[in-house]
C-alpha cells in the first residue's frame, strides 16, 4: 500500500453552462482549489470507472476522449444524433446510442478507444435506466454480457468479432445486474406473469456452470427491484419495491430487504427493526459489511455483517442516504432531497460518532478516493438557485464552499482506494484551512468555518419552533400595545413607552376631575 506521499493528486470535475474544468482537489494552497485543465465546452463529461479516461461530449456528433494521465485528447469519435454514450471500466471501449432512422439500423455500436474502430453494433429500441449500457462489462472488463428477450447474452471481451458465445436462457428476465469485482455471476430478475411470483435468480458466469442458478428468492406483490453486488460477489442484496402498501401506511408502496449468497448459505429477508421503506443500502469496500438506512421517519439507520447480524446501531434522525467512505472506516449518513440536509459522521473501527453538517438542498454526494474528503453539490436543473459545490472533512466540519451561477456536475476522478494509505494517516498529513466561499459576478467573498459538534448516539438536528400563524403574530403585536407584553426585545421597549403615556394621560385625566371636582365645591352645588 502507498505511502499518502506517493499517492496520487485528487481531482473534481467540475461542469458549468459554459463547459467542464478539472480542479486539482484537496488540500488546497492558498484556500483555493488551482486547475488542472482549464475550462472545456461541452454537454457532458464522464470518467471511466477506473479514472484513465474521460469521455467529453462536445456536440450533437462529436465525443473526444482524453488520456488522465495528461489529459490530452487521444481519439475523436463523430457520431451523428447521438442520445447516449458511455466508456468501459477501463476506458477500453466506448458505447454510442444513436437516434435510429430505420427499423433495421444497427443504433447502438461499440467502438475500441484504441484504433478507433467500431467492434460491435447491435439494434436497441429506445435507452431506460435499466437498459442502459446495452453491453455490461466486469470492473476488470474480463467478462461482457447483454440483456435479450428471455436470455442473457455472453461475450468475449477481448474479441468481440466472435459474436455471442453463450447464452443463458431465462424466461421473461426483465432486469440484470452483472457482479463486479470478479465478474463470476449475474444476478437476474423476472417479474410477476400470470400469478407466479416474480424471482431473482443469481447465475455463474462460467458456461459449464449455468444448468441451475447458485441462488434464487421468490416474491409476491413486486413491481421493481434493485440488485446491489458486493466486492467479492458473495453477496447480493435486492430491494423489493412494490407500488402498493398492503398494510396501507405509506402512500408510495412498500420494500424490503433480500440478501442472497453464491454459496447458498442465505436466501431471505433482513430483519430490520423498524416499520417502514428501504431508503439506502450500500455495502462497505471490503464487502464484509453493509449498511441500511429504513423504517418511517425518523428513520433508523444498521450496520450488518455478512451473515446480516446486526454490528452498529447508527441511531435514529431525518436521514434517507448512506454513504461508506472508501475505507471502510468512516461512514455519512445523511438526509437529502426532501429532507433538510443533516448529516452525521461515523467512525465505524471505533463505533463513535465523530460529528455533524448540514448541506442543504445537495443533488449529488461522495467521499473522495482517499476517503478524507466528503463532497456535497446542488446542480442544476435539479435544483436552479444556490447552486454550489461543498467539501467537508471526514469528521463532519465545513472545509471549503464555493457557489455557483449555473452548476451541472461537480464528480471526484476515480482512483484505487488501495493507492493511498489508512485515513489516520491521511489526516494528520492535511493542513488544516479556512473555508473559502466565492461567488460569481465579482460578488464579495465570505469565510466561515463549521465547528465540529460534540458527538452524540442521536441525530444533530435542531428542534424547530412552533408555527405561528400570521393573525397570531398580529395579535400579539396588539397585545403588546394594550398591555405591555411582548414576546420580543423590540416590542418590549415599545410597549414599555406605550405604557408610561398611558399613565401619563391617566395622571392628567385623575388631575383635571380632581380640579373639577374642586371647581364645584367652591361653587356649592
Amino acid at each position: 500500500m502507498m505511502t499518502p506521499c506517493t499517492s496520487p493528486q485528487l481531482a473534481i470535475l467540475v461542469r458549468e453552462l459554459d463547459g467542464f474544468s478539472l480542479w486539482n482537489g484537496p488540500p488546497f494552497t492558498n484556500s483555493k482549489p488551482s486547475l488542472k485543465l482549464e475550462r472545456t465546452p461541452c454537454t457532458s463529461a464522464r470518467f471511466s470507472e477506473d479514472g484513465s479516461k474521460l469521455m467529453v461530449t462536445k456536440s450533437e456528433s462529436v465525443i473526444g476522449i482524453y488520456d488522465c494521465s495528461n489529459y490530452k485528447e487521444i481519439r475523436s469519435f463523430d457520431v451523428p444524433r447521438v442520445l447516449a454514450s458511455t466508456l468501459s471500466p477501463c476506458g477500453t471501449y466506448l458505447q454510442t446510442f444513436q437516434k435510429a432512422t430505420t427499423p433495421q439500423e444497427k443504433n447502438v455500436v461499440l467502438w475500441r478507444v484504441e484504433t478507433g474502430d467500431s467492434v460491435y453494433q447491435l439494434f436497441q429500441k429506445n435507452v431506460t435506466k435499466t437498459t442502459w449500457p446495452s453491453i455490461r462489462f466486469s470492473s476488470d472488463e474480463a467478462v461482457a454480457c447483454r440483456l435479450a428477450t428471455n436470455e442473457i447474452q455472453f461475450f468475449d471481451a477481448k474479441d468481440f468479432s466472435k459474436g455471442i458465445i453463450n447464452r443463458l436462457r431465462i424466461p421473461g428476465v426483465a432486469v440484470f445486474e452483472l457482479s463486479k469485482t470478479p465478474g463470476s455471476h449475474v444476478a437476474a430478475f423476472v417479474p410477476e406473469s400470470k400469478g407466479a411470483p416474480a424471482s431473482v435468480q443469481i447465475f455463474a458466469c462460467a458456461k459449464d456452470l449455468q444448468s441451475l442458478p447458485v441462488a434464487r428468492r421468490s416474491f409476491f406483490r413486486c413491481s421493481s427491484v434493485q440488485l446491489s453486488w458486493n466486492s467479492g460477489s458473495t453477496g447480493l442484496l435486492v430491494v423489493v419495491q412494490s407500488d402498493v402498501d398492503k398494510t396501507n401506511q405509506s402512500y408510495y408502496g412498500e420494500s424490503k430487504l433480500n440478501y442472497l449468497t453464491t454459496d447458498g448459505t442465505h436466501e431471505g429477508l433482513v430483519h430490520l427493526r423498524k416499520e417502514g421503506p428501504v431508503h439506502d443500502v450500500q455495502w462497505s469496500y471490503s464487502g464484509s459489511e453493509f449498511a441500511v438506512v429504513y423504517g418511517f421517519m425518523p428513520a433508523k439507520a444498521t450496520v450488518f455483517d455478512k451473515k446480516c447480524n446486526p454490528l452498529l446501531e447508527l441511531g435514529t434522525g431525518p436521514y434517507n442516504t448512506i454513504r461508506w467512505n472508501p475505507k471502510g472506516k468512516i461512514l455519512c449518513l445523511a438526509g437529502f432531497g426532501n429532507l433538510p440536509g443533516d448529516m452525521a459522521f461515523w467512525d465505524y473501527f471505533e463505533k463513535k460518532q465523530l460529528g455533524t453538517a448540514k448541506a442543504e438542498w445537495s443533488v449529488t454526494s461522495e467521499w473522495s478516493p482517499d476517503g478524507c474528503y466528503f463532497m456535497t453539490a446542488t446542480t442544476a436543473p435539479r435544483l436552479q438557485l444556490d447552486n454550489a459545490i461543498k467539501i467537508f472533512d471526514y469528521n463532519g466540519s465545513l472545509y471549503y464552499k464555493q457557489m455557483f451561477d449555473k452548476l451541472y456536475q461537480a464528480d471526484w476522478k476515480p482512483e484505487s482506494p488501495d493507492q493511498f494509505g489508512e485515513t489516520a494517516e491521511l489526516v494528520k498529513s492535511v493542513v488544516s484551512m479556512k473555508v473559502e466561499e466565492s461567488k460569481p459576478e465579482g460578488h464579495a467573498k465570505k469565510s466561515s468555518q463549521t465547528a465540529t459538534k460534540p458527538a452524540s448516539s442521536n441525530p444533530p438536528s435542531q428542534k424547530p419552533a412552533a408555527y405561528c400563524p400570521p393573525h397570531a403574530k398580529s395579535a400579539a403585536v396588539i397585545q403588546s400595545e394594550l398591555f405591555g407584553e411582548s414576546p420580543s426585545d423590540q416590542l418590549s421597549k415599545n410597549a414599555l413607552k406605550n405604557k408610561k403615556k398611558r399613565e401619563k394621560q391617566r395622571e392628567k385625566k385623575a388631575a383635571e376631575a380632581a380640579a373639577a371636582a374642586g371647581n364645584d365645591v367652591s361653587l356649592g352645588i
